[in-house]
């Protein structure tokens, strides 16, 4: 397998939530809600650096086209890393997020590799960690 991921998608219980909360809370661009005409079809597109996109679908309509049984979800499952170029903007994001709706689970504080984090839950729980990393760098 080739590593060409290009959609993460994240299950939501609260479709209109989760978009309100991406899109005007943290500001990420997206053309909104599409495919209400399709029965599980209702789900929303933001598209990321590097071509990736990030997909919010309705959990029950995720359960549905897998065939896997929906079950409670547990915000330790995976984390999504979003990555800045400084330890402001680290305290900017999470302030952001704060202010949007989530739930900051662990400030921001110094890591003991060397770097700069912390995590919050978006509206469905799922777990952001914001972090700088010294030998990361990321052009503007």
């Amino acid at each position: 397998m080739k590593p060409r991921i290009t959609v993460i998608t994240i299950g939501v219980d609260d479709l209109t939530r989760s978009l309100q909360f991406y899109r005007d809370g943290l500001g990420l661009q997206t053309e909104g809600i599409v495919g209400t005409e399709f029965e599980h079809g209702a789900v929303v597109f933001f598209d990321l650096e590097g071509g990736l996109k990030m997909a919010l679908w309705p959990r029950e309509s995720l359960a549905h086209d897998s065939t896997v049984s929906l079950n409670l979800p547990s915000p330790t499952e995976f984390s999504l890393g979003h990555n800045v170029a400084s330890k402001d903007e680290v305290d900017a994001v999470m302030k952001q997020a704060e202010m949007s709706g989530a739930k900051v689970v662990k400030p921001a504080q110094d890591t003991f590799w060397g770097g700069y984090a912390g995590f919050f839950q978006d509206p469905d729980g799922h777990l952001w960690e914001i972090a700088w990393n010294p030998q990361w760098v990321f052009p503007d």
